[in-house]
């Protein structure tokens, strides 16, 4: 991917190919910096565990969108106030006690004003699987904050997400950046153009014989 988007004339100071004074650049490494936003979240009562089955939690390992976005959790677990007994965060779901019937506002760079209203719109979200992995919601909110990030610029699919990770910003104490939300690319049925259904990536219009300039006009 690196390789790529460098033959496509976009370059960068800071990444996990030439360092930068906010590293490690590899989400692998910075676990410790998860943990610790864990353990605020979990010290404040913003989290709770939640046993619900996988069908139940319908969690992905990648960021959601307007197709699978995590759908509103029932709440069984929300009752729980066990939280402080857990060292660690693997072996179970921690979900975020969402603010019920508040409304999260942003002004998107792009879109516009944006408004959701909680617990209608999205529910309780998971921060960390039971597989010991940080949730994206999370993992995005650390990193922002820890690499000085003051403008996210992402797929409009997202922008649900950003009035999730407001709130993350908000239980943590963090600033909110500001946030760009481009429309998708799609193909001729409407369908956005991403990996998982094999739409053509940068390296396969590259080996086509395709030029950066054509690419980048989306010739």
């Amino acid at each position: 991917m690196l390789e790529d988007l460098r033959w496509l004339g976009i370059e960068w100071t800071e990444g996990p190919d030439c360092g930068g004074p906010y590293g490690p650049y590899s989400q692998s490494e910075r676990r410790a910096f998860y943990l610790a936003a864990w353990g605020k979240l979990r010290d404040g009562d913003f989290i709770y565990p939640c046993t619900c089955s996988r069908k139940d939690v319908a969690e992905a390992a990648w960021a959601p969108n307007d197709s699978d976005d995590e759908p509103i959790y029932s709440g069984r677990c929300r009752c729980r106030r066990d939280a402080a007994e857990f060292r660690e965060p693997g072996g179970v779901n921690w979900r975020f006690r969402v603010p019920d019937g508040e409304e999260i506002r942003f002004a998107d760079l792009h879109l516009g004003p944006r408004a959701w209203i909680v617990g209608k719109d999205f529910g309780d979200f998971v921060v960390w699987r039971r597989d010991d992995v940080p949730a994206y919601q999370l993992a995005v909110v650390v990193d922002d904050a820890h690499m000085r990030i003051t403008e996210v610029v992402r797929g409009a699919d997202l922008l649900k997400s950003t009035a999730r990770q407001i709130l993350l910003c908000r239980a943590l104490g963090l600033v909110v950046p500001s946030h760009y939300h481009c429309e998708l690319v799609r193909d001729e049925a409407g369908v956005r153009l991403a990996k998982r259904h094999d739409a053509l990536s940068i390296r396969h219009l590259r080996e086509s014989g395709m030029t950066p300039a054509q690419v980048l006009a989306g010739a």
